[in-house]
């Protein structure tokens, strides 16, 4: 079957239209990047403000904390926020269409990010009870667009350049990291120059049992929240004049006449040319393809498209334990370039944390983005995940080797600029990596009635993977005996990464150059029982090998 819409998809050469699209679809994950980098310092700042306590007995590292349990709740319910948004959105991208519900996912994220903004109260615990409400909404509405973004791109690019403009869309988290350090500095900057009582309290004197915090310091962390919303909001007008996907209006509604006409709004090519003849759409073949029925989680389903899904799911899941737990890590690995927070301000501190992440943002995130949109349509999905996720785990375990501190001391010497090197490579490699291609991959595989569901589950999986990481590497990097150590936890991590790099080669198939409806096609051979192994290479080629010969002896007896 040749549909013209969808054959017209696959050739289309680059138009303005996929770079808007890039940009429109890529906010989300823009919004989701800019507040996972900023609420490290945002907790920060809280711990100031809202614990400004003075505990003479205990190590001033440790003073103006958030207490663990709600520092690890803040971030644990945005990401469970965002397991629920994936499952209810991708579901319901595919059953009523990617665009009918996009924008609900996008006000959810504004109203979520001005919300935390506005958590006020005169208590200090209704201040995180409503941020952890307004948090959770806002990760409900991130989740929401994670398949939706992703199976839209798939969907409008061509196969030629498909994993291209994904990966461009993914790589808007780059922008969003580094704009959230921007953001934090420039208003830290200019709070600093209005605010009077900014002294330090390295050695507060006896009669002092709390830190002075300048007053106006509660509306900065409110304003560097909120501002994370604006990019967002703008791009609300062009998601709702956004047409529906041809291959859901094709392929789910069985209108081909609709995708026609909205693909000619965005394509250069006139209707005419796109439009399908009557008689080729009462051909056999035509009706077989688009009669497809199977239900999703059926048998049939599985046996067709099973063992993608759990390579998706274990592959996401296993990239985030990782890779949230390096942005916990990020103190460990500066700790020793860093002013102690006694000897700061409560904006000088914060505008240290936010350089740093700049720093890894300029020299290893973002480049590791750049590279993972050049080289995804010429290398392949798969042998970029998986060399990311072994490149991680070397890095892993040099850091571990070379680590000389543990959590809560200083080392006893510095590890130097070599350790920072290596925690930059492991960010590098993440992104131009698993980080990137499990996003890229779930939105290629599947047929198009389950491609935003099964992304979606894919996604869930990976934030599930998310709140082990960031509540497991609070409690494995401790010291013995209550927990593993910082060494050993990164030696567990860099295991993580080879687990990765044996599920990518072993499960994952590759989707390169090839069209969605190529991609969902079972393969003939696809290895031993459940594994795609090297025998599945061997036996393609002595099947190749057996047609030629039979087409030869074909040739040869009707020619004599």
């Amino acid at each position: 079957m040749a549909i013209k819409v969808l054959s017209a998809l696959d050739a289309a050469k680059t138009q303005f239209y996929h770079f808007k699209a890039i940009i429109i679809a890529g906010m989300g994950l823009f919004t989701d990047s800019y507040d996972l980098f900023c609420i490290p310092v945002v907790m920060r700042m809280l711990g100031r403000i809202y614990y400004p306590e003075i505990h003479r007995t205990i190590d001033q590292r440790k003073w103006f904390e958030v207490p663990s349990v709600i520092a690890s709740t803040m971030i644990g319910v945005a990401l469970m926020g965002t397991v629920i948004g994936q499952l209810v959105f991708g579901r319901l991208g595919d059953l009523g269409g990617r665009c009918h519900v996009y924008g609900v996912s996008l006000i959810m994220m504004v109203v979520g990010s001005i919300g935390c903004g506005f958590s006020f109260s005169v208590l200090t615990p209704m201040v995180f009870v409503t941020l952890g409400f307004f948090r959770f909404l806002l990760g409900v509405g991130i989740g929401g667009d994670y398949p939706l973004s992703a199976t839209i791109m798939s969907e409008f690019a061509s196969k030629r350049t498909r994993g291209t403009f994904i990966a461009g869309v993914f790589s808007m988290q780059g922008f969003g990291i580094l704009l959230s350090s921007l953001i934090t500095m420039i208003v830290c900057y200019i709070f600093r120059g209005f605010s009077d009582n900014l002294r330090t309290v390295s050695k507060p004197p006896e009669s002092e049992t709390t830190a002075p915090v300048p007053p106006e310091s509660d509306l900065a962390w409110r304003i560097i929240l909120v501002i994370g919303a604006i990019p967002a909001a703008m791009t609300y007008h062009w998601r709702m004049k956004m047409p529906e996907t041809a291959r859901f209006t094709v392929l789910v509604e069985k209108n081909t006449l609709k995708a026609s006409k909205d693909m000619e709004k965005v394509m250069n090519n006139p209707l005419s040319q796109i439009r399908e003849d009557i008689e080729t759409m009462n051909t056999p073949n035509t009706h077989a393809a688009l009669s497809n029925t199977y239900p999703f989680f059926s048998q049939e389903f599985f046996q067709r498209h099973g063992r993608e899904l759990i390579a998706a799911a274990v592959n996401w899941f296993l990239v985030d334990i990782v890779f949230y737990s390096l942005n916990l890590f990020q103190y460990h690995a500066f700790k020793l370039k860093m002013i102690p927070k006694s000897h700061m301000n409560i904006y000088d501190d914060a505008l240290q944390i936010a350089k740093f992440q700049a720093i890894v943002a300029i020299s290893a995130t973002i480049p590791g983005y750049f590279l993972a949109v050049y080289m995804i349509d010429y290398v392949g999905r798969v042998e970029i995940q998986a060399n990311g996720f072994f490149f991680m785990a070397v890095s892993l375990f040099t850091i571990a080797f070379v680590n000389k501190s543990t959590w809560g001391s200083e080392p006893e010497s510095d590890s130097g600029i070599g350790f920072m090197i290596l925690y930059g490579l492991t960010f590098f490699f993440a992104n131009f990596g698993p980080n990137t291609t499990t996003f890229i991959v779930p939105a290629e595989l599947f047929p198009a009635r389950f491609r935003a569901t099964c992304h979606g589950v894919s996604g869930a999986a990976g934030k599930v993977g998310a709140i082990i990481g960031s509540v497991g590497f609070l409690w494995a990097c401790r010291d013995p005996p209550n927990g593993l150590g910082v060494s050993h936890t990164l030696r567990v991590m860099g295991l993580v990464c080879v687990l990765g790099f044996f599920v990518t080669y072993f499960l994952t198939r590759e989707t390169m150059g090839r069209s969605l409806e190529e991609n969902e096609n079972v393969d003939e051979f696809i290895g031993v029982c459940f594994i795609r192994f090297w025998p599945h290479k061997v036996w393609a080629k002595r099947f190749d090998e057996t047609i030629v010969n039979d087409r030869l002896h074909l040739s040869l007896s009707n020619a004599m």
